[in-house]
């Protein structure tokens, strides 16, 4: 199993654990440490994962960090925990006093589902406020995956990191921000493209008129780039889809079945659900077979991996997803788009064939 299928298998388990957590102690025993783990560190070997590590403040001893990972004896990464409940926000000034009393590069502040790691881009040993690479491991995606892998053991490498750290820090923020105008623009933000088609003066009241426009046409401009890759994504599978109109099935009687047809609508629900499972796994591993009754979503185009099946007719769509006990609970949707609402049973689905 590469580190990517550990990763999400991982991930996959964090909530169902976090049920049984009741402390901090706790969230570092189920969580942490075996995500230490999957980083290729020993966490019982004190020469790689030193616990309750000694990083002395000044006049004030005994300061211990949870936990530091060691490579020839000196530290490399301090990592401070809390339980899985808390909020990290206030928490990072904690692991600022300790970071600049080490020889250690970088910082991580987690609670073992939101991970935060630091390093020392604004001022040389000092830790900067906030963090070049953040990520929820209960929603981690293949782009924090490939950062993620640079801390493995065998990959480790201060130079690699720093240089990527400068521009994972920065693109972050310009997500953040992105993210905060595209969904409440800020007068600034309104103001710029107001400028641009307003030939009038602007006021207070067309910038307030113009925010709700703003917002609008954002929100229509992501919607056409979801549409345009839907579209691409058709398009690259229009060989593989015109076979699978034209494919074969064998009836009861053990006679070949020639008029399967494969609809738009099936195609469009294999992509949307295709979309959905590359969150846990590569997408080259998500197939669709089409039979007479129903279309099949396949796992490894295995029909022995079932993932959901398509019910659909001119009046009613269903789906039906296999669920722990290999039971296909079906589901009635009106619009495709209600698929994206059955993520967590997909999730569930595709962990079946993991265990």
């Amino acid at each position: 199993m590469d580190f990517k299928d550990q990763i999400l298998q991982f991930a996959s388990r964090v909530e169902k654990l976090c049920t049984q957590i009741q402390t901090e102690e706790a969230t570092k025993n189920a969580l942490i440490m075996p995500f230490i783990q999957l980083l290729g560190y020993d966490v019982f070997n004190p020469f790689e994962v030193n616990p309750e590590f000694v990083a002395d403040l000044g006049i004030k001893k005994g300061e211990k960090v949870d936990y530091a990972i060691m490579n020839d004896g000196k530290p490399i990464l301090l990592i401070e925990c809390k339980h899985y409940t808390q909020d990290l926000n206030p928490h990072n000034s904690q692991l600022f006093r300790y970071f600049h009393t080490t020889d250690a590069k970088f910082g991580l502040l987690t609670n073992g589902i939101n991970f935060r790691f630091y390093t020392d881009l604004v001022s040389p040993n000092k830790m900067d406020d906030k963090p070049f690479f953040e990520f929820k491991i209960t929603d981690i995606k293949d782009n924090e995956i490939v950062e993620l892998r640079k801390f493995h053991k065998s990959y480790f490498d201060v130079g690699n990191i720093t240089n990527t750290a400068s521009e994972l820090k920065y693109l972050n923020q310009i997500k953040q921000d992105l993210n905060q105008e595209f969904s409440d623009p800020s007068d600034e933000f309104v103001k710029y493209f107001t400028k641009k088609v307003y030939p009038g003066t602007v006021t207070q009241k067309v910038l307030e008129q113009f925010k709700i426009i703003t917002k609008k046409a954002c929100s229509i401009y992501i919607s056409d780039i979801l549409n345009e890759r839907f579209k691409s994504a058709l398009e690259m599978e229009t060989k593989k889809e015109e076979s699978l109109t034209s494919s074969t099935e064998i009836s009861g009687n053990g006679e070949v079945v020639d008029n399967i047809e494969t609809t738009e609508e099936e195609t469009v629900a294999y992509l949307i659900v295709k979309s959905i499972l590359s969150e846990k796994t590569d997408a080259k591993r998500i197939d669709m077979r089409d039979a007479q009754s129903y279309c099949a979503i396949l796992l490894d185009d295995n029909n022995r991996k079932p993932l959901c099946r398509f019910y659909f007719t001119d009046k009613k769509k269903s789906i039906a997803i296999i669920d722990a006990n290999k039971v296909f609970i079906k589901t009635d949707i009106v619009e495709l788009d209600e698929l994206y609402k059955l993520k967590k049973q997909l999730f569930e689905s595709l962990d079946l064939y993991s265990k």
